[in-house]
C-alpha cells in the first residue's frame, strides 16, 4: 500500500510519539533486573539475567504484600462508595429540568477549582476530630467525596442521552423510580460507569499526599504509595529494587486498565461525553 505524502508527517509525529513512550517503558522494565552497577555501566543492555531477586528483596524489604492489600481494600471500597454515591446523584441530575438542578450541577463542577493540598489541613483536623486518624476507614470515605465532582458530571452527560422514551416504556410496565435507574439507566451508562471507575481507580491506588498524612507510616495500615518510597533508604538506594517495586505496584493497575480499556474507548469514540 502506497503511503500518502500528505498523511508522512502525521504518521512520523505518530511513531516519534510511540518511541518516547517505548524507551522510557524499556529503560524502567530493564533496570528492574538489574544490579546497580549494571544500571549506570549499561543503562539500555538488555539485563544479564532474568532473575527476581530484586522482585523478592522489594518484596520483603518494603512488606509489600500487606501494602497491596491495604491499597486494595481502601480503592475498592472507595470506589463502590462512589459509584454508589455518584449514580443516584447524577440520575436526580440528568431528569431534572429547574434551575436548582442547573445550580446544584454547577456545585458539583466547583469541586474541580479545589487544589489537593488545599484541603490537607481541614482534612486532618476532620480526621482527628471524628477519631479516625490514623485509619484506613477515613481514606474511604475521604476518597469518594474528592471524587464525586468528575464522576457525577461525567454520568450526568451519560445519562442525558438516554431517550426519554426508554424511561417512559418502563413505567408503563410499572417500573419504579429505583427500577427504572437499575434496570435502564445503568445498562445503558456502562461506559460512562467504566470511565468513572478507571480513572478513580488511577486515582485512589496512585494516591500518595494523603494516604501518608492520613494513615500514616504504619507498616500495618500502610498503602502501596507509602510503603514503596522506603525501599530508598532501607536497600541504600538500589534502583534496580526500586524499580522492581515499582513494578509490582503497576501490575493492578495494568490489570483493571486491561479489563475496562475497551468501556473507556467505546465511551470516547461514542462521543456521549460532552464537556
Amino acid at each position: 500500500m502506497k503511503l500518502n505524502k500528505r498523511w508522512l508527517p502525521a504518521h512520523i509525529l505518530v511513531w516519534t510519539y510511540a518511541v518516547l513512550l517505548v524507551v522510557p517503558l524499556y529503560y524502567f522494565l530493564a533496570s528492574a533486573f538489574k544490579s546497580n552497577d549494571e544500571i549506570f555501566a549499561h543503562p539500555f543492555a538488555l539485563p544479564s539475567s532474568l532473575g527476581l531477586g530484586n522482585f523478592r528483596t522489594a518484596f520483603d524489604s518494603a512488606d509489600l504484600g500487606l501494602a497491596v492489600v491495604n491499597s486494595t481494600l481502601v480503592t475498592v471500597f472507595s470506589l463502590a462508595l462512589t459509584l454508589l454515591l455518584a449514580i443516584p446523584a447524577a440520575f436526580a441530575l440528568a431528569r431534572s429540568t429547574g434551575r436548582l438542578a442547573g445550580v446544584v450541577e454547577k456545585v458539583f463542577s466547583l469541586g474541580f477549582l479545589i487544589p489537593t493540598f488545599a484541603a490537607l489541613f481541614p482534612t486532618f483536623l476532620l480526621a482527628a476530630a471524628t477519631g479516625l486518624f490514623h485509619t484506613r476507614i477515613f481514606m474511604v470515605l475521604f476518597l469518594p467525596a474528592t471524587a464525586l465532582p468528575l464522576s457525577v458530571v461525567i454520568l450526568v452527560q451519560f445519562m442525558r442521552t438516554i431517550p426519554p422514551e426508554m424511561e417512559e416504556a418502563a413505567r408503563l410496565d410499572g417500573a419504579s423510580t429505583f427500577a427504572v435507574l437499575r434496570h435502564v439507566y445503568t445498562p445503558m451508562c456502562l461506559p460512562g460507569i467504566a470511565t468513572v471507575l478507571l480513572l478513580n481507580f488511577l486515582t485512589f491506588w496512585n494516591e500518595y499526599l494523603y494516604s501518608l498524612v492520613i494513615i500514616g507510616p504504619d507498616p500495618a495500615q500502610r498503602t502501596v504509595q507509602v510503603a514503596l518510597p522506603t525501599l530508598k533508604s532501607i536497600t541504600g538506594t538500589d534502583y534496580g529494587v526500586l524499580t522492581a517495586g515499582t513494578v509490582l505496584t503497576l501490575v493492578p493497575v495494568w490489570i483493571v486498565y486491561t479489563v475496562l480499556q475497551k468501556r473507556m474507548q467505546q465511551a470516547l469514540v461514542s462521543g456521549a461525553v460532552k464537556m
